[in-house]
């Protein structure tokens, strides 16, 4: 029986060679050449004015809050469907996520309710691309510009995603990326913060290395936080950002792949792609809908018994024990319940090879027909 994980990744030649000299180097911590160079090419990838390391995706998004001087008493409006990580980021400032429902299609948040959660303690807006593909942004941003309000793009699932031919990560004020392991770029954990404000810039800079005072080291007059990159980990990702329009190829490849061979499947719904966004397909994300015959986590079951790997879709935040137990319940959000408790993605690593995905295919068919 062939084994196929949800997600494995591709670490080509020259990200090991620079892992080597930076070892060789002796510049293990977070100095060194390769941070400048990991840097430097993101931002010209992105077409941005600075990119800045960092230790995750999550301690990305709480930079970009924080250089903001999103605080207590300050509310950011969030998807009720995204990775705990984007709630979570907003309650590290002492400000309080407001969750909003999202789009039943691309599982991204639902501009048209963004409206009635903004209160004149709306500090920011945080739209998340979800599983590759682009947030309705141009609401989003007409929104922000009317009130005055922040946009903080979390891209850390959309590395070379374009809504309207635009690059994920470089519409809002300041916005995060994540390279963990699963990641299109990967530093087996990391981030980037990107902005094209000099101001946010800089003081991203200093919270990130402890805010350290620019006129003697080791006084603070600021809290800070340790959020440094390892030069190790930006060799990784300087090696792999000359190959990420071969990955993207990849991953268009296998989201190919996946459409011819499941569209048939009935009560399967495969991932919708709007006119107007480019996805990259970070994870395949299907909904198992009542024509299938049996629910989510049976279906997800029976895979595993025949060694296909997958994840269940993210859970409300709303809805997390952690939230709960703040007070100041919200909801319900009647789209994110539903597809949390139908979706799951399937083996979608840059390693999936013609064989593995030919044999989830033929595995899903099976367990679909019996």
């Amino acid at each position: 029986m062939m084994q196929v994980p949800v997600n494995e990744p591709v670490i080509p030649a020259e990200a090991k060679q620079y892992v080597l000299d930076a070892l060789e180097s002796g510049w293990v911590s977070s100095a060194g050449r390769y941070i400048q160079e990991f840097e430097e090419a993101f931002a010209k990838y992105l077409g941005v004015k600075h990119a800045m390391t960092t230790t995750s995706g999550t301690s990305a998004l709480h930079l970009a809050l924080a250089a903001l001087g999103v605080g207590p008493g300050d509310e950011v409006i969030v998807p009720d469907f995204t990775m705990i990580a984007s709630a979570f980021s907003v309650l590290y400032t002492g400000a309080r996520p407001v969750f909003v429902d999202c789009d039943s299609e691309t599982f991204t948040l639902d501009p048209a309710k963004i409206a009635a959660a903004i209160t004149p303690r709306t500090k920011a807006i945080m739209p998340v691309h979800i599983y590759g593909h682009p947030a309705d942004m141009d609401p989003v941003l007409s929104l922000a510009r009317e009130r005055k309000i922040a946009v903080v793009e979390d891209a850390a699932e959309a590395h070379g995603a374009r809504y309207k031919n635009r690059l994920c990560g470089t519409m809002g004020t300041v916005n995060a990326f994540s390279f963990y392991g699963n990641k299109i770029i990967t530093t087996g954990e990391g981030g980037m913060v990107v902005t094209d404000d000099d101001a946010i810039a800089a003081r991203v800079r200093s919270l990130k290395d402890l805010s350290h005072s620019p006129a003697k080291r080791f006084v603070h007059e600021t809290v800070g936080f340790n959020y440094r990159m390892t030069n190790l980990q930006a060799a990784l990702g300087l090696g792999q950002m000359a190959h990420i329009e071969e990955f993207l190829k990849k991953k268009q490849w296998m989201a190919d792949r996946y459409g011819q061979g499941l569209k048939d499947v009935l009560g399967l719904r495969l991932p919708v792609t709007r006119p107007w966004a480019k996805n990259v397909f970070w994870m395949y994300a299907v909904l198992v809908g009542d024509q299938f015959g049996m629910t989510r986590d049976t279906f997800r079951a029976e895979l595993k018994n025949r060694g296909i790997d997958t994840r269940d879709f993210f859970t409300s935040c709303a809805a997390q024990p952690a939230i709960r137990a703040l007070g100041s319940a919200q909801g319900p959000f009647p789209v994110t319940e539903d597809i949390a408790g139908r979706g799951l993605y399937l083996p979608s690593g840059l390693a999936l090879t013609e064989e593995q995905i030919s044999a989830v295919i033929a595995t899903v068919h099976s367990v679909a027909h019996g």
